[in-house]
C-alpha cells in the first residue's frame, strides 16, 4: 500500500521578505550534514515555496481516530486526513507529500519496519529523498513512555488521589529518561540531514496534556499532587527536543500553549482526556489541536495560504 499522498498544487503561497525565525548552531549543523533552515527565496506567482514535503512522527503527528482517515494510508498507522502534516501540505500547495507518520512509532521505527506481519509498515526514513525540501519530525514521546507512565500514574492515583503517589514512585527516574534520549533524538536529525541534505527541517513539540497544577481527577485520573510533576516532565521533553533541534540547525515548533489541556471544556481543549468528548484517541490531539499545530508550523515557515 502506498504511503505517498499527492496534494494538488492548487494554491500559491505568499512569503515575507524576512528570514524564518530560528535558533541555529552553524558548526553543529554542518557536522551533522543538515542544511541550515532558512526561508526559500520569495516564490513567483503560482509557485509553491516547497515541492516535496515528508512528515515523520508518532501518533501526535498521525492523529488517530480523527475523521476522516487519510486516503490510501495503512490502517495500522491510524493517520487522519486532517492531521497537521496534511493541513500544512495543503496550505503550501506542495507537488508531492508523503505522510510517513504512524501511531505507536518510536525512534527505532524511523529506521526499521513497524507493525511487522504479512506486510510491514516501511521505515519512515524510506520516505526521504535528496529531492525532499521540507521535513517535519514529531517523535520521542513513546520512547519516553508516555502511555506507560500515564497508565501507571492513573492506577496509583486510586490509592491517594490528593497526594503524589506517582512522583513518589518514579522519583527522578523520568528526568533521567529524558536525558538518556538526547543522543537518539540528535541522531534523528543527523539521519534526516544525510538523506535530505537540502531540506528545511522542523522539530514539532507536543501539545500540552495536563494543566500546571490541580488537574481534574477522576475525569483525568492523575492525583492532584502528580499533575505538576507530569506537566514538568512533558515540558522537559519539549525543551530537550528544542535544544537538540537547535544544535542540528533545525527549527523547533513550540505548540505547548496553556489553557487547552485535557481538563478544559470540550470546546477549548486541544488534547482529549481518558474519555474523549471530541472524536480522537484518548490522551491525544483532537481536530482543533491538529489545526493549531498546522498554524504554528506555517508560522515558523513564514508562509501562509494566499487567501488568508
Amino acid at each position: 500500500m502506498s504511503r505517498t499522498d499527492a496534494v494538488p498544487h492548487t494554491r500559491s503561497v505568499s512569503r515575507p521578505a524576512h528570514p524564518v525565525r530560528r535558533t541555529l548552531v552553524p558548526l553543529a549543523a554542518a557536522a551533522l550534514g543538515l542544511s541550515l533552515v532558512q526561508a526559500p527565496a520569495a516564490a513567483e506567482a503560482g509557485e509553491a515555496a516547497f515541492e516535496h514535503y515528508v512528515a515523520l512522527g508518532d501518533s501526535f503527528t498521525a492523529g488517530p481516530l480523527i475523521p476522516p482517515n487519510a486516503p490510501g494510508s495503512d490502517p495500522r498507522c491510524l493517520r487522519s486526513g486532517v492531521n497537521y502534516p496534511r493541513l500544512v501540505a495543503d496550505a503550501l500547495g506542495v507537488a508531492e507529500f508523503t505522510d510517513a507518520s504512524c501511531s505507536g512509532a518510536v525512534i527505532a521505527d524511523l529506521s526499521e519496519p513497524q507493525h511487522e506481519g504479512l506486510t510491514d509498515v516501511p521505515p519512515q526514513y524510506d520516505a526521504l529523498t535528496p529531492e525532499t525540501d521540507l521535513v517535519s519530525v514529531g517523535i520521542s514521546g513513546n520512547d519516553l513512555g508516555f502511555s506507560e507512565i500515564f497508565v501507571r500514574c492513573a492506577k496509583l492515583s486510586l490509592t491517594n488521589p490528593f497526594g503524589s503517589p506517582c512522583a513518589d514512585d518514579y522519583g527522578d527516574t523520568l528526568d533521567d529518561r529524558v536525558e538518556e534520549l538526547r543522543g537518539d533524538v540528535a541522531q534523528v536529525y543527523a539521519e534526516v540531514g544525510e538523506r535530505s541534505p537540502d531540506a528545511t527541517v522542523l522539530a514539532v513539540g507536543y501539545l500540552q496534556i495536563l494543566p500546571e497544577s490541580g488537574g481534574c481527577w477522576p475525569t483525568m485520573p492523575v492525583a492532584r499532587g502528580d499533575v505538576a510533576y507530569l506537566d514538568a516532565l512533558q515540558t522537559s521533553l519539549n525543551t530537550m527536543i528544542a535544544e537538540e533541534a537547535a544544535a542540528a540547525g533545525a527549527v523547533y515548533v513550540d505548540v505547548l500553549e496553556r489553557g487547552h489541556d485535557v481538563c478544559e471544556p470540550a470546546g477549548d481543549r486541544w488534547v482529549e482526556g481518558v474519555v474523549p468528548e471530541n472524536t480522537a484517541f484518548p490522551v491525544h490531539p483532537n481536530e482543533a489541536g491538529m489545526a493549531v499545530t498546522a498554524d504554528r508550523v506555517l508560522d515558523e515557515l513564514g508562509v501562509a495560504p494566499a487567501d488568508v
